[in-house]
């Protein structure tokens, strides 16, 4: 019983992080409004986590790990996983706004081992790929796996004053499928 009540605090105060987190940010997060949505005290935060870094990066390696599990990656229809891609930030923008917390908070912190792992893993698989000619050589790997991300991620990026401009959430995944086929050709 112990044991399922602890999972059950440490889910929920996951649950509660991820959405400070993506809302404010590392360091607009608050650790007692984290609590206090989570039904738990700081201390029992603490004790979990260590601290509110340690919180930021068990929220962050676990959106990571959804989003794996979520998208995928196969080199060998690049443009559908830049449509899933697409369709999983379009669903869960809040995942979209860690990103870039932490690509703004962290940029010259310590990298996390979970991340570097899947992006050497993506980096090797894009190799091999254009050792087979199965993906362009035009760019590297490293130059590749960027600009695929970026543009399946460009809509979200849009200001708001793009308002009605913005195409239809069918046409938008279309363009980011094709402009990523056209990088390839």
């Amino acid at each position: 019983m112990q044991q399922r009540n602890a999972d059950r605090t440490r889910s929920k105060i996951l649950a509660a992080a991820t959405e400070e987190f993506a809302e404010r940010g590392i360091a607009g997060a608050r650790v007692q409004r984290i609590a206090e949505v989570a039904g738990c005290n700081k201390a029992m935060l603490y004790a979990y986590f260590g601290s509110k870094d340690g919180l930021f990066d068990a929220v962050f390696s676990a959106s990571v790990e959804e989003y794996l599990e979520v998208v995928g990656f196969d080199t060998d229809d690049l443009p559908a996983y830049a449509g899933r891609l697409f369709d999983y930030f379009e669903d869960n923008p809040g995942r979209l706004r860690l990103t870039s917390w932490y690509r703004l908070e962290r940029p010259a912190g310590e990298p996390l081992e979970a991340i570097v792992a899947v992006n050497q893993a993506r980096l090797d698989e894009l190799d091999r790929a254009q050792r087979r000619r199965t993906v362009t050589k035009q760019f590297s790997s490293v130059s590749l796996l960027p600009l695929i991300q970026a543009i399946a991620t460009s809509w979200s990026s849009m200001t708001p004053e793009y308002g009605t401009a913005t195409p239809s959430r069918a046409s938008r995944r279309k363009a980011v499928v094709a402009a990523v086929e056209k990088i390839l050709s």
